[in-house]
């Protein structure tokens, strides 16, 4: 379980292709301390498992369905990307609750930079759309935030000089994709009062 603070911006070292799937390392030196073998590391808000660690770096297994579901596979080499390890148990959530699971994708479609933020328009498919709600919270490329405005298949955020400073959404680009997960709290809330659901999440650990 993550908060959707992120803890470090980290970057791809190599991407090994291995048919359909990838091998991937990272450079995050703050992620990696005392990390192991097993352990988890939300790569975009994509929760990954840790095969092995060295000199600040570590490396992850992404399967094909992890790779159909986010945007990871659009990462190379010198990708800059956010970084945050599981929250600890008893610790401050200081974001919301978040598992990593990404639901899809979204496009980012337009930027409007403000005095002191940023408001940023982001495309999302229609299916995951019920789930945001205006002041609602949502997770993009593993950030937690606040959304200012939801629409039919679009939604807004807001952006604060540390979160445009710290994570890749101060450099993301109009056109270019994002990570979405919506609050699961919605989807169990749809679930139990038996409503279709939107599909099936990734789930790293199942699919790895």
């Amino acid at each position: 379980m993550f908060t959707g603070i992120v803890e470090e911006l980290g970057e791809v070292v190599a991407v090994e292709e291995l048919g359909d799937s990838s091998r991937f390392r990272l450079r995050g030196p703050l992620v990696t301390e005392g990390a192991k073998h097993g352990d988890s590391i939300a790569v975009n808000g994509v929760c990954l498992t840790v095969v092995d660690t060295a000199d600040g770096e570590f490396t992850a297994d992404v399967m094909a369905e992890t790779l159909k579901r986010s945007s990871l596979g659009a990462l190379s080499a010198g990708s800059r990307v956010n970084l945050e390890r599981p929250m600890a148990l008893g610790g401050r959530l200081g974001g919301h609750l978040v598992q990593g699971h990404v639901d899809g994708t979204g496009t980012i479609v337009e930027r409007v930079p403000g005095e002191h933020w940023e408001i940023v328009r982001i495309a999302l498919p229609a299916p995951l759309a019920r789930y945001v709600v205006d002041k609602g919270s949502i997770t993009v490329d593993g950030v937690s935030l606040t959304v200012v405005e939801a629409g039919d298949d679009w939604f807004t955020i807001s952006l604060i000089p540390t979160t445009l400073a710290l994570t890749t959404l101060g450099v993301k680009q109009v056109g270019e994709p994002v990570n979405l997960e919506v609050d699961v709290l919605a989807k169990y809330v749809e679930r139990l009062l038996g409503k279709p659901s939107a599909g099936e999440s990734v789930t790293e650990g199942a699919v790895a």
